[in-house]
Parts: structure tokens; sequence; C-alpha cells
């Protein structure tokens, strides 16, 4: 049994139509802002995109959250960072016009309950593109708190994005923990499992499979989020 668990959170804790959400995100985020910011809503939403493309390439010299906002700027032409806290609200309140592409899978809440009892470290180890509000907002969505959780990565908290391993170095620094005490699990097959190449046990969510190169996935443990919680509740 391992010590600590990292989970991704989009397709993983919780499941969803991911070309759905990018949808009905968009559209609810332009809404809001492209008027206000006197901005045409497909140059806003490519600013969005630069600004997630950029934090995927960031080196680690400084924050996503920089990294985005900057790259936002570059994009849209003027200094979009000052509807940052407006920003924020919209991901409190407007953006759950996007619930409606996720579900609740009740055998993330009962895994979640189960391994605190034991005494594991939790991690939510969700790509890091989004600020805490948005994060936070999908927990709840997926029936969980963030105080469930001993750490989750935002972008106000990393400096790089999956599958660069530096995302995972940096959690094991943070949290004082060990790849080999550790097990990622997560729906991606390109930005979680390669947290393997570190040491880290892995474990493939297959509900919301993505496998983008449509690799071979009998390499990991794999199986639906209920088969992961069977294997946890066996795990004494």
């Amino acid at each position: 049994m391992q010590k600590n668990f990292l989970f991704d959170l989009d397709g993983t804790l919780l499941p969803m139509d991911l070309p759905k959400f990018i949808e009905l995100y968009l559209h609810a985020i332009c809404q809001k802002f492209a008027h206000k910011a006197q901005l045409e809503p497909k140059r806003l939403v490519n600013g969005i995109w630069e600004g997630a493309a950029a934090m995927g390439k960031n080196d680690g010299e400084t924050l996503n959250r920089e990294v985005f906002w900057r790259a936002m700027n570059d994009v849209c032409g003027k200094d979009m960072r000052l509807f940052e806290d407006e920003f924020d609200e919209f991901y409190r309140a407007e953006f759950t016009a996007a619930k409606a592409a996720t579900r609740e899978n009740p055998c993330a809440a009962k895994t979640v309950a189960l391994l605190r009892e034991r005494g594991c470290r939790l991690i939510v180890a969700t790509n890091p593109i989004f600020p805490q509000s948005a994060t936070y907002t999908r927990l709840r969505w997926a029936g969980l708190e963030p105080n469930d959780f001993d750490y989750i990565t935002v972008y106000d908290n990393c400096s790089s994005s999956k599958p660069n391993l530096n995302y995972y170095y940096d959690i094991c620094a943070v949290c004082g923990i060990k790849p080999e005490d550790s097990i990622m699990v997560g729906n991606d097959v390109d930005e979680d499992m390669c947290a393997a190449k570190l040491g880290f046990d892995t474990y493939l969510i297959t509900d919301c499979l993505i496998n983008r190169s449509e690799k071979d996935i009998n390499r990991w443990k794999h199986g639906s989020f209920e088969d992961f919680y069977r294997l946890v509740v066996s795990c004494q």
C-alpha cells in the first residue's frame, strides 16, 4: 500500500466530456468578458489558448500564473490582468455553466475518504493551468472539498505543467515525498503515466481515457475508478 496518492482531477476524480466542457467553458467566459474587455470573442479565446500553451512550455523560472497573463496580454493587446479578480469571481459563479459536461463519480469520494482514514497523504495533481478558484470549484463538482487533500496544484503554486517531469519533481519537493512511496492516478496516458519515469507507481483510469497516440495501455495497471476503489479496499 502506497503512502502518497496523487490524483488527476479532470476525467479522473471528476468524469467529464472534455470537448463539451471546453465548449461550455469558453462560451461562458466570452459572455462574461468579451464585451467588458472590448474584445472580439475569438481574440479572447485565442488569448486563453495561448496562455495555456505558454504554461505548457514553462521552464520553471516563474509561476504559471505569470506566464499565463503575459501571454494573454500579448494576444489581447491590453492588460487583461486588470480583470484577474473578476476572473476569479467567474470561476466561483458563472463557471457552473460548464458543470453540465461533468458528472460525479461516488467512487472518487469513497476512495478519498478511505485513504484519509488510513492516514495516506492525498494530493490533487491536476494540470496547473487554472487558478485556485477554478480548481476548487471543479473539486466540489466531484463531491469533494479542498480540505480533503494535503496539497493541490494550481497555476498559483506551480512553475511547470504536465507532462514535464519537473512538475512531479516539484510536488515531491514541496510535499516531502518520494516517488517510490507514491502512486499517480490519472486518465491521461501522456500526462499522468509519465510519472512512472521517476519511479512512481501508476494507475490509469479508463472511464474518460485520453490516449492521443493510441499506446498499448497494458504496460500500466488500469481500469475504471470503481476498479481502483476495489483495489484500494483490498489493500490493507
